[in-house]
């Protein structure tokens, strides 16, 4: 008994931790939106990253959201869902995972070219309206939502199981493996895919640290060992999307990680607690990040917090 007790508090203590991350970063994502959406409005010049942070804070939102609703079935027993609630839950939750990355690497690859000097090749895309960015995204989020179709066929519901090779994703959804070659085609693409953007995330980020190493060592050549105090905004922009870029890539790494265990022992709990937490970090930390170099969101949220003090 008191084992089952335990455990009905483990469970409790693990929901109540679940859906207070992603209380936390539908709100932190939704603020983000709104204030580009306000800058957007009212005429403000825009940066070349201004599209991608806002799109990304879109995408995280939706995503975040699609995660509420598959908790409700992965926490809390109810009547349970059929075969098209759970294509259309799975797949969409799938295709924001993907435009996540594809945005992510686009913002870094943005803020590379933004840094880059005149006399780089990367300085004539400097100029390139919101307009090519939205066709890029939009070209990337069609290729995406290609690859993962295979989805629509492989979730089914509880009730049309007919094999013990499967893997859990809600109480009421599963993931049948289809057959080798099919599953073969999309894995290869799915590899490609991330392993590309991965690799063009990489490659954009060292490119930004050995300009702001050139730029340090300039600054230290012209005023000795005395560097400039403050960084531009260009540069504290780059620090924050390279420290994202970080995050992102370790946090991918560690979803591997689990995604093989789990591929490993099917349907460990224990597997399937941590990948679902560690899914959602990226989605909830990158608008706290992004809002942290924004003069006027960090003016206005000091100035809400002298007014709850004086309340």
């Amino acid at each position: 008994m008191m084992n089952k007790n335990s455990r009905v508090h483990t469970d409790s203590n693990i929901r109540n931790t679940f859906f207070t991350e992603i209380g936390i970063g539908i709100l932190a994502n939704s603020f983000l939106l709104l204030f580009h959406i306000f800058k957007f409005i009212r005429g403000q010049r825009s940066r070349l990253t201004d599209l991608p942070i806002g799109l990304l804070s879109l995408i995280h939102l939706l995503m975040l959201l699609m995660g509420a609703f598959i908790a409700i079935d992965i926490f809390i027993s109810w009547r349970g869902w059929d075969d098209i609630i759970c294509k259309f839950l799975v797949y969409l939750y799938r295709s924001f995972r993907g435009l996540s990355l594809c945005t992510t690497c686009m913002l870094s690859v943005l803020q590379a070219i933004t840094l880059s000097p005149r006399s780089s090749c990367l300085a004539k895309f400097k100029h390139k309206s919101p307009h090519h960015v939205s066709c890029a995204i939009i070209s990337l989020s069609i290729l995406y939502m290609f690859i993962s179709s295979h989805l629509l066929v492989s979730i089914n519901a509880t009730p049309n199981l007919t094999t013990n090779n499967f893997m859990q994703v809600t109480q009421s959804c599963y993931i049948i493996p289809l057959s080798y070659l099919m599953q073969s085609m999309f894995s290869t693409l799915l590899a490609i895919r991330d392993i590309s953007l991965i690799s063009l995330m990489v490659l954009s980020t060292c490119y930004m640290v050995v300009l702001l190493c050139r730029h340090r060592n300039q600054i230290q050549h012209l005023q000795g060992t005395n560097l400039s105090p403050k960084a531009s905004p260009e540069q504290r922009a780059t620090q924050t999307i390279l420290m994202l870029m970080t995050f992102f890539v370790l946090m991918s790494i560690f979803d591997s990680i689990v995604s093989c265990s789990r591929t490993m022992y099917l349907n460990d709990p224990t597997s399937y607690y941590i990948q679902i937490f560690v899914v959602y970090i990226y989605a909830t930390v990158s608008p706290f990040v992004f809002m942290s170099t924004e003069k006027h969101i960090v003016n206005f949220l000091k100035s809400m917090c002298v007014r709850v003090k004086n309340v």
